[in-house]
Protein backbone atom coordinates (compact mmCIF):
# COMPACT_ATOMS: atom_id res chain seq x y z
CA UNK A 1 0.00 0.00 0.00
CA UNK A 2 1.64 3.26 -1.17
CA UNK A 3 1.25 6.20 1.19
CA UNK A 4 0.02 9.50 -0.24
CA UNK A 5 0.02 13.11 0.96
CA UNK A 6 -3.29 13.79 -0.79
CA UNK A 7 -5.06 14.56 2.48
CA UNK A 8 -2.27 16.56 4.18
CA UNK A 9 -4.64 19.48 4.83
CA UNK A 10 -6.61 17.29 7.26
CA UNK A 11 -3.75 17.68 9.77
CA UNK A 12 -4.38 21.36 10.68
CA UNK A 13 -8.13 20.88 10.30
CA UNK A 14 -7.96 17.98 12.77
CA UNK A 15 -6.12 20.09 15.34
CA UNK A 16 -8.91 22.68 15.25
CA UNK A 17 -11.70 20.10 15.36
CA UNK A 18 -10.14 18.18 18.25
CA UNK A 19 -9.63 21.39 20.21
CA UNK A 20 -13.29 22.32 19.80
CA UNK A 21 -14.50 18.79 20.55
CA UNK A 22 -12.34 18.35 23.64
CA UNK A 23 -13.20 21.75 25.10
CA UNK A 24 -16.94 21.19 24.64
CA UNK A 25 -17.23 17.44 25.26
CA UNK A 26 -18.82 16.91 21.85
CA UNK A 27 -17.64 13.91 19.88
CA UNK A 28 -15.18 14.86 17.15
CA UNK A 29 -16.83 12.38 14.79
CA UNK A 30 -19.76 14.80 14.56
CA UNK A 31 -17.42 17.11 12.65
CA UNK A 32 -15.30 14.52 10.87
CA UNK A 33 -18.06 12.36 9.40
CA UNK A 34 -19.69 15.21 7.40
CA UNK A 35 -16.25 16.34 6.19
CA UNK A 36 -15.36 12.82 5.10
CA UNK A 37 -18.73 12.30 3.38
CA UNK A 38 -19.37 15.72 1.81
CA UNK A 39 -15.84 16.97 1.17
CA UNK A 40 -13.65 13.88 0.76
CA UNK A 41 -16.50 11.93 -0.89
CA UNK A 42 -15.89 8.76 1.14
CA UNK A 43 -18.54 6.09 1.30
CA UNK A 44 -20.66 6.58 4.47
CA UNK A 45 -19.49 3.31 6.06
CA UNK A 46 -15.82 4.16 5.44
CA UNK A 47 -16.34 7.77 6.57
CA UNK A 48 -18.05 6.72 9.81
CA UNK A 49 -15.44 4.11 10.64
CA UNK A 50 -12.55 6.48 9.89
CA UNK A 51 -14.20 9.22 11.97
CA UNK A 52 -14.48 6.86 14.93
CA UNK A 53 -10.83 5.81 14.65
CA UNK A 54 -9.82 9.47 14.46
CA UNK A 55 -12.01 10.33 17.43
CA UNK A 56 -10.39 7.55 19.44
CA UNK A 57 -6.97 9.19 19.09
CA UNK A 58 -8.28 12.65 19.94
CA UNK A 59 -10.39 11.65 22.91
CA UNK A 60 -7.61 9.45 24.29
CA UNK A 61 -5.26 12.42 24.18
CA UNK A 62 -7.82 14.67 25.88
CA UNK A 63 -8.62 12.01 28.46
CA UNK A 64 -5.01 12.09 29.65
CA UNK A 65 -5.37 15.82 30.37
CA UNK A 66 -8.66 15.33 32.24
CA UNK A 67 -7.18 12.44 34.21
CA UNK A 68 -4.35 14.71 35.30
CA UNK A 69 -6.96 17.25 36.38
CA UNK A 70 -8.74 14.48 38.39
CA UNK A 71 -12.16 15.35 36.97
CA UNK A 72 -13.36 11.90 35.86
CA UNK A 73 -16.11 10.22 37.91
CA UNK A 74 -15.07 6.59 37.35
CA UNK A 75 -18.01 5.11 39.26
CA UNK A 76 -20.49 6.94 37.05
CA UNK A 77 -18.43 6.09 33.98
CA UNK A 78 -18.54 2.36 34.73
CA UNK A 79 -22.31 2.49 35.13
CA UNK A 80 -22.70 4.09 31.72
CA UNK A 81 -20.26 1.69 30.03
CA UNK A 82 -22.39 -1.28 31.10
CA UNK A 83 -24.97 -0.06 28.59
CA UNK A 84 -22.95 1.86 25.99
CA UNK A 85 -20.51 -0.94 25.11
CA UNK A 86 -23.13 -3.61 24.25
CA UNK A 87 -25.12 -0.96 22.40
CA UNK A 88 -22.10 0.08 20.32
CA UNK A 89 -21.57 -3.55 19.30
CA UNK A 90 -25.20 -3.71 18.21
CA UNK A 91 -24.76 -0.50 16.21
CA UNK A 92 -21.67 -1.81 14.41
CA UNK A 93 -23.41 -5.09 13.57
CA UNK A 94 -26.57 -3.55 12.12
CA UNK A 95 -24.89 -0.68 10.20
CA UNK A 96 -23.94 -2.83 7.15
CA UNK A 97 -27.60 -3.69 6.60
CA UNK A 98 -28.47 -0.06 5.88
CA UNK A 99 -27.75 1.47 2.44
CA UNK A 100 -25.28 4.35 2.41
CA UNK A 101 -27.98 6.92 1.65
CA UNK A 102 -29.98 5.75 4.69
CA UNK A 103 -26.94 6.03 6.99
CA UNK A 104 -26.31 9.49 5.60
CA UNK A 105 -29.93 10.51 6.26
CA UNK A 106 -29.87 9.08 9.79
CA UNK A 107 -26.63 10.93 10.49
CA UNK A 108 -28.05 14.20 9.13
CA UNK A 109 -31.23 13.97 11.20
CA UNK A 110 -29.17 12.93 14.22
CA UNK A 111 -26.85 15.93 14.17
CA UNK A 112 -29.77 18.31 13.55
CA UNK A 113 -31.46 16.86 16.65
CA UNK A 114 -28.22 17.18 18.64
CA UNK A 115 -27.80 20.77 17.44
CA UNK A 116 -31.33 21.67 18.56
CA UNK A 117 -30.78 20.03 21.95
CA UNK A 118 -27.51 21.87 22.47
CA UNK A 119 -29.09 25.18 21.46
CA UNK A 120 -32.04 24.84 23.82
CA UNK A 121 -30.08 23.46 26.77
CA UNK A 122 -26.95 25.60 26.86
CA UNK A 123 -28.20 29.17 26.77
CA UNK A 124 -26.14 31.44 28.97
CA UNK A 125 -28.96 32.43 31.30
CA UNK A 126 -29.98 28.78 31.83
CA UNK A 127 -26.39 27.71 32.48
CA UNK A 128 -25.89 30.47 35.06
CA UNK A 129 -29.10 29.41 36.78
CA UNK A 130 -28.00 25.77 36.78
CA UNK A 131 -24.60 26.67 38.21
CA UNK A 132 -26.23 28.63 41.02
CA UNK A 133 -28.52 25.70 41.81
CA UNK A 134 -25.63 23.25 41.65
CA UNK A 135 -23.57 25.34 44.05
CA UNK A 136 -26.38 25.91 46.55
CA UNK A 137 -27.74 22.38 46.43
CA UNK A 138 -24.27 20.89 46.56
CA UNK A 139 -23.64 22.48 49.91
CA UNK A 140 -26.82 20.96 51.35
CA UNK A 141 -26.83 17.35 50.19
CA UNK A 142 -24.95 15.37 47.62
CA UNK A 143 -24.20 11.78 46.72
CA UNK A 144 -20.92 12.33 44.85
CA UNK A 145 -17.89 14.54 45.32
CA UNK A 146 -14.91 15.06 43.01
CA UNK A 147 -11.88 17.08 44.14
CA UNK A 148 -9.74 18.12 41.20
CA UNK A 149 -5.98 18.56 41.05
CA UNK A 150 -6.30 22.22 42.08
CA UNK A 151 -8.31 21.36 45.18
CA UNK A 152 -11.70 22.49 43.86
CA UNK A 153 -14.57 20.34 45.12
CA UNK A 154 -17.52 19.45 42.88
CA UNK A 155 -20.56 18.11 44.75
CA UNK A 156 -23.58 16.68 42.95
CA UNK A 157 -26.13 13.89 42.78
CA UNK A 158 -26.74 11.98 39.55
CA UNK A 159 -30.50 11.73 39.05
CA UNK A 160 -32.74 9.53 36.88
CA UNK A 161 -30.23 6.73 36.48
CA UNK A 162 -32.73 4.64 34.49
CA UNK A 163 -33.16 7.45 31.98
CA UNK A 164 -29.39 7.82 31.90
CA UNK A 165 -29.03 4.12 31.13
CA UNK A 166 -31.50 4.52 28.28
CA UNK A 167 -29.55 7.46 26.88
CA UNK A 168 -26.33 5.42 27.19
CA UNK A 169 -27.83 2.55 25.20
CA UNK A 170 -29.34 4.79 22.53
CA UNK A 171 -26.17 6.88 22.31
CA UNK A 172 -23.97 3.78 22.18
CA UNK A 173 -26.06 2.28 19.38
CA UNK A 174 -25.88 5.43 17.31
CA UNK A 175 -22.16 5.78 18.01
CA UNK A 176 -21.51 2.31 16.64
CA UNK A 177 -23.85 2.86 13.72
CA UNK A 178 -23.23 6.48 12.62
CA UNK A 179 -20.35 7.61 14.92
CA UNK A 180 -22.28 10.21 16.95
CA UNK A 181 -24.73 10.47 19.82
CA UNK A 182 -23.16 9.10 23.01
CA UNK A 183 -21.14 12.09 24.24
CA UNK A 184 -23.87 14.55 23.30
CA UNK A 185 -26.69 12.62 25.01
CA UNK A 186 -24.55 12.02 28.09
CA UNK A 187 -23.75 15.70 28.49
CA UNK A 188 -27.37 16.69 27.91
CA UNK A 189 -28.52 14.27 30.60
CA UNK A 190 -25.80 15.00 33.16
CA UNK A 191 -25.69 18.79 32.92
CA UNK A 192 -29.11 19.91 31.73
CA UNK A 193 -31.14 17.30 33.62
CA UNK A 194 -29.02 16.16 36.58
CA UNK A 195 -27.07 19.38 37.19
CA UNK A 196 -23.69 17.67 37.30
CA UNK A 197 -20.94 20.36 37.13
CA UNK A 198 -19.84 20.86 33.55
CA UNK A 199 -16.12 20.03 34.04
CA UNK A 200 -17.00 16.67 35.63
CA UNK A 201 -19.68 15.92 33.01
CA UNK A 202 -17.30 16.66 30.11
CA UNK A 203 -14.42 14.64 31.59
CA UNK A 204 -16.61 11.65 32.44
CA UNK A 205 -18.31 11.71 29.04
CA UNK A 206 -14.90 11.66 27.35
CA UNK A 207 -13.82 8.68 29.48
CA UNK A 208 -16.94 6.74 28.48
CA UNK A 209 -16.63 7.68 24.82
CA UNK A 210 -12.97 6.59 24.64
CA UNK A 211 -13.77 3.09 25.89
CA UNK A 212 -16.92 2.77 23.79
CA UNK A 213 -15.28 4.12 20.63
CA UNK A 214 -12.41 1.66 21.11
CA UNK A 215 -14.90 -1.21 20.94
CA UNK A 216 -16.77 0.29 17.98
CA UNK A 217 -13.52 1.03 16.11
CA UNK A 218 -12.42 -2.58 16.36
CA UNK A 219 -15.74 -3.60 14.81
CA UNK A 220 -15.32 -1.14 11.95
CA UNK A 221 -11.73 -2.24 11.31
CA UNK A 222 -13.00 -5.79 10.92
CA UNK A 223 -15.61 -4.40 8.52
CA UNK A 224 -12.91 -2.66 6.49
CA UNK A 225 -11.05 -5.94 6.18
CA UNK A 226 -14.18 -7.60 4.81
CA UNK A 227 -14.74 -4.79 2.29
CA UNK A 228 -11.28 -5.19 0.80
CA UNK A 229 -8.01 -3.33 0.37
CA UNK A 230 -9.53 -0.18 -1.12
CA UNK A 231 -11.56 0.65 2.00
CA UNK A 232 -8.57 0.01 4.28
CA UNK A 233 -6.33 2.11 2.04
CA UNK A 234 -8.73 5.07 2.08
CA UNK A 235 -9.06 4.92 5.87
CA UNK A 236 -5.28 4.79 6.36
CA UNK A 237 -4.61 7.64 3.89
CA UNK A 238 -6.97 9.91 5.84
CA UNK A 239 -6.14 8.73 9.38
CA UNK A 240 -2.39 9.20 8.91
CA UNK A 241 -3.06 12.96 8.99
CA UNK A 242 -6.11 13.17 11.25
CA UNK A 243 -4.68 10.99 14.04
CA UNK A 244 -1.63 13.17 14.84
CA UNK A 245 -3.77 16.28 14.43
CA UNK A 246 -6.31 15.21 17.02
CA UNK A 247 -3.55 14.11 19.40
CA UNK A 248 -2.35 17.70 19.44
CA UNK A 249 -5.83 19.19 19.62
CA UNK A 250 -6.73 16.79 22.41
CA UNK A 251 -4.12 18.41 24.62
CA UNK A 252 -5.15 21.95 23.73
CA UNK A 253 -8.89 21.36 24.28
CA UNK A 254 -8.93 21.04 28.11
CA UNK A 255 -6.92 24.26 28.36
CA UNK A 256 -9.39 26.05 26.09
CA UNK A 257 -12.29 24.61 28.10
CA UNK A 258 -11.02 26.51 31.14
CA UNK A 259 -10.61 29.78 29.22
CA UNK A 260 -13.52 30.07 26.79
CA UNK A 261 -17.17 30.64 27.62
CA UNK A 262 -18.65 27.17 27.00
CA UNK A 263 -22.17 28.48 26.40
CA UNK A 264 -21.20 30.69 23.48
CA UNK A 265 -19.22 27.81 22.01
CA UNK A 266 -22.18 25.46 22.37
CA UNK A 267 -24.54 27.88 20.62
CA UNK A 268 -22.10 28.34 17.74
CA UNK A 269 -21.61 24.58 17.42
CA UNK A 270 -25.37 23.96 17.53
CA UNK A 271 -25.87 26.33 14.60
CA UNK A 272 -23.10 24.56 12.67
CA UNK A 273 -24.67 21.16 13.36
CA UNK A 274 -28.10 22.26 12.18
CA UNK A 275 -26.59 23.79 9.05
CA UNK A 276 -24.45 20.76 8.22
CA UNK A 277 -27.35 18.38 8.86
CA UNK A 278 -29.56 20.42 6.56
CA UNK A 279 -26.86 20.42 3.88
CA UNK A 280 -26.49 16.64 4.12
CA UNK A 281 -30.24 16.16 3.75
CA UNK A 282 -30.23 18.49 0.76
CA UNK A 283 -27.44 16.47 -0.93
CA UNK A 284 -29.51 13.29 -0.65
CA UNK A 285 -31.60 14.40 -3.61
Amino acid sequence: MALSFEYWYMFPISIVIATIAMSSGIGGAVFFSPIFILWLKLEPTVAIGTALITELFGFSSGLVAYLKAKLVDFKLGREVLMFSIPAAIVGVLIAPYFPGIVLKAIFAVGIIFIGIQIFTSWRQEQKEKLNEEIESEGQKQFASEIVDSKGRAYRYTVCNRNIGAGFAFIGGTFLGMISVGLAELMEYHLVAKCKVPSPVAVATAIFVVVVTVLVASIGHIIGFANEGAEAINKAVQVAMFTAPGVLIGGQIGPWVQAKVNPDKMKVAISIIFIGVGGLMLWTLT
